[in-house]
Order: C-alpha cells, then sequence, then structure tokens
C-alpha cells in the first residue's frame, strides 16, 4: 500500500543518508519502524489486560503442590 506523508525536506534528506549508512532505503527504515511500533503496542496491551486479570482468580485455599503434579500414574 502507498501512503503519503508530509516532512521537511531537509528530514528526508537526512533520514535518506542515515538509511543508506544502514544498507537499507528509507522505505525500508520506514516499514521496520512502523512494524516495531505495533509490536511495541500489542504487547503493551497484551501486558495491560495481563495486568488487569492479574489476581482476579480464586483458588478456594488450593495451592499447587508440585509432587502432585508431576505425580506418574
Amino acid at each position: 500500500m502507498n501512503i503519503t506523508l508530509s516532512v521537511n525536506e531537509k528530514t528526508v534528506i537526512e533520514a535518506r543518508k542515515v538509511a543508506a549508512s544502514m544498507g537499507k532505503s528509507l522505505n525500508q527504515v520506514i516499514c521496520e519502524d512502523l512494524e516495531r511500533f505495533i509490536r511495541k503496542h500489542t504487547i503493551n496491551n497484551d501486558l495491560d489486560e495481563f495486568k488487569a486479570l492479574a489476581g482476579q482468580g480464586n483458588s478456594k485455599g488450593w495451592k499447587f503442590n508440585r509432587d502432585q503434579l508431576h505425580e506418574r500414574t
């Protein structure tokens, strides 16, 4: 998909130089940054959900017993 961005010309020139020094195109760098942005957002949402749900269970006093968990029948 193609998108249009409004960016200062000097910024684009400098960004292209940095991308070239990394052996990448500016397009590659922007795509990778967008993917990292999405992953971070997803991880943060998952973490927020985990924190919200943590401690809400009710084990009715039952606790894990290592020996029982590994007991062979």
